[in-house]
């Protein structure tokens, strides 16, 4: 992941610091968070506030945790257009294949993403759970090697160790071997984009491995990796209600409180060895 003075996901702005009664004003690295605008055939289907780059991952992630695609086949042209000002979402021009049938009134909403949410407008809870498969039992997973894996992913963390203002998800295959790592202001794009690189490499859904995430375990986040049929969510954070009920519905293993050699499971136990 690029650190360098052209990296698109962070910028210097001027901060005064404040400590011990000593006052300095000094440039400091920040989050980059800019508005992403979806288009599909010309046509406006969402706006989400990101951290610029890997976008293309992000799109289609983001398609397929909608349901929209299921495939990198299902999308035969991409096309990112920069805004041609500050003022201006930049955007992403889709072009789906003519097998996909997209029906825009079943969307039961026009996006309008944050980057703190992933479900706002939705019509009905029960919507969350449509199309659900629950993933089948796999090859269990050592409960001391996930346990262990916030500090192997930590080093990846680039931006974030430079910003402080980055969330990060990542997957690991079956053997917890990290594969990808993404970071983003937002915890739904990070994950997007995680499925959008699965997309690219052909291994979408992933069948195997353990979604890492930085921040809580929200309904959205479980559903994406439901969606994207990986076994095992693991979270730094707190689960919600919901996304225990979403992911014990799934057939998932839901893992809170990652951290510090210590870990809480919500559901799916069983797919975990002592």
């Amino acid at each position: 992941m690029s650190g360098g003075p052209s990296d698109p996901r962070r910028a210097r702005r001027t901060v005064t610091r404040i400590a011990a009664g000593v006052v300095r004003t000094e440039d400091d690295a920040v989050a980059v968070e800019r508005a992403l605008e979806i288009r599909i055939g010309g046509r406006p289907l969402a706006v989400t506030l990101r951290t610029p780059g890997d976008d293309v991952e992000l799109v289609l992630g983001f398609l397929a945790g909608e349901g929209v695609i299921a495939r990198r086949g299902d999308v035969t042209a991409i096309r990112l257009a920069p805004a041609a000002c500050d003022d201006e979402p930049d955007a992403v021009e889709i072009t789906l294949a003519d097998a996909v049938r997209l029906d825009w009134t079943a969307l039961e909403r026009h996006f309008a993403a944050s980057a703190a949410c992933g479900l706002c407008g939705r019509a009905h809870l029960a919507s969350l759970r449509a199309g659900l498969t629950p993933i089948p039992p796999g090859p269990p997973i050592a409960a001391a090697a996930l346990v262990a894996l916030p500090e192997r992913l930590r080093e990846a963390q680039v931006t974030f160790a430079a910003t402080g203002g980055l969330h990060a998800a990542a997957w690991c295959d079956a053997a917890l071997a990290p594969r990808a790592l993404r970071e983003d202001v937002g915890r739904h794009n990070a994950v997007d984009k995680i499925a959008g690189w699965l997309i690219e490499a052909g291994r979408y859904p992933a069948d195997e491995g353990v979604l890492w995430v930085s921040g809580r375990a929200g309904a959205e986040i479980v559903l994406k990796a439901a969606r994207a049929l990986i076994p095992v969510l693991a979270a730094v954070g707190a689960p919600s209600t919901l996304a225990v009920d979403l992911a014990a519905a799934a057939a998932m293993t839901l893992v809170g409180f990652l951290r510090e050699g210590r870990m809480n499971v919500y559901a799916g136990a069983e797919r975990l060895a002592p």
